[in-house]
């Protein structure tokens, strides 16, 4: 990981002082770097030995601060991580044009590696991830979308980074077609698991621990998982508060939200979601050769479901 922030320091160069200003202002925000972890681990885990899975993994995290940076400008978020957002401190246009500069950067990154599978892989993932976002907005302030349709939007927009970084590592490590789908299953569900985690985390983790706000994406309207929970088995009271938060934003329903989710269980059911992928991807790399590195990708399982952060 140090050799990757080595890369990612170097990459982030550019004429252009407000580039470098944003731009590393985001990418040393202190995120966990599990998605460029990805691409060492499954490349470790079949044998890789070069120097390319530092490059790919830069490029992992450049695309995921891209549209960290995007989703924070159209969310209108002013918190992430425990520091202000990136359109808070340097305004929403100049976070959209770096955002813009991290995706091309990616992409001259990923040239130099000259594999076209892996070119495949990655542009395939950010087209992927661009429609999560737009289905996700498309979602906001809609309380009639219902689990499948969520689960949609978290395969689109958070799982399929998490699938292609572990893709690109058994890609780079010579890995056959069974071994390459079989990592990007885990990577998927892995994501997935990460993403319904992070729904439960919003009404129940503590602000100086996740580094947001309680109840951000009610504010913003998001029908996650535990308020669909609570449209479907709530009682009627609880349902109409859930809808009335969800299509009008804000946090002045808040408390009876948090009250409502608390009752009917909604935490519980997330987090066993959440378990039931986490142990998909566990199980998808049951035939990856034990290593160091297939113990790391197991342990990332337990700690996606078990985190508080």
């Amino acid at each position: 990981m140090q050799a990757v922030d080595a890369v990612i320091r170097r990459s982030l160069h550019s004429e252009v002082v407000l580039v470098r200003q944003v731009a590393e202002y985001i990418v040393q925000s202190g995120g966990k770097r599990l998605r460029p972890a990805l691409v060492l681990l499954a490349a470790g885990a079949l044998g890789y030995r070069g120097r390319h899975h530092h490059e790919l993994a830069a490029v992992i995290e450049f695309i995921h601060t891209a549209t960290l940076l995007h989703d924070d400008v159209v969310d209108d978020s002013d918190l992430r991580r425990g520091r202000e957002t990136a359109n808070a401190m340097f305004g929403n246009a100049a976070s959209v044009l770096v955002g813009d500069f991290l995706y091309s950067r990616a992409f001259q990154m990923m040239v130099g590696v000259n594999d076209m599978r892996v070119m495949q892989v990655l542009s395939d993932a950010t087209n992927v991830i661009a429609e999560g976002e737009v289905l996700q907005l498309m979602n906001c302030h809609n309380a009639d979308v219902d689990e499948q349709g969520y689960l949609q939007v978290i395969r689109y927009k958070t799982a399929k980074l998490f699938e292609a970084a572990a893709q690109l590592g058994a890609i780079i490590g010579g890995a056959g077609p069974i071994v390459e789908q079989a990592l990007a299953t885990y990577g998927a569900h892995l994501g997935t698991a990460f993403q319904l985690i992070d729904d439960v985390l919003d009404y129940s983790g503590a602000e100086v621990e996740t580094g947001k706000h309680l109840g951000d994406d009610l504010a913003e309207g998001k029908p996650t998982l535990p308020l669909i929970f609570v449209l479907q088995n709530g009682s009627s009271e609880q349902a109409a508060s859930v809808r009335r938060a969800i299509e009008h934003g804000g946090r002045d329903d808040l408390p009876l939200v948090l009250a409502a989710i608390r009752a009917t269980g909604a935490l519980d059911y997330a987090r066993q979601k959440a378990t039931l992928e986490a142990e998909c991807a566990a199980a998808a790399i049951e035939d990856v050769p034990a290593s160091q590195y297939r113990d790391s990708l197991l342990e990332l399982c337990a700690f996606a479901v078990a985190r508080t952060h």
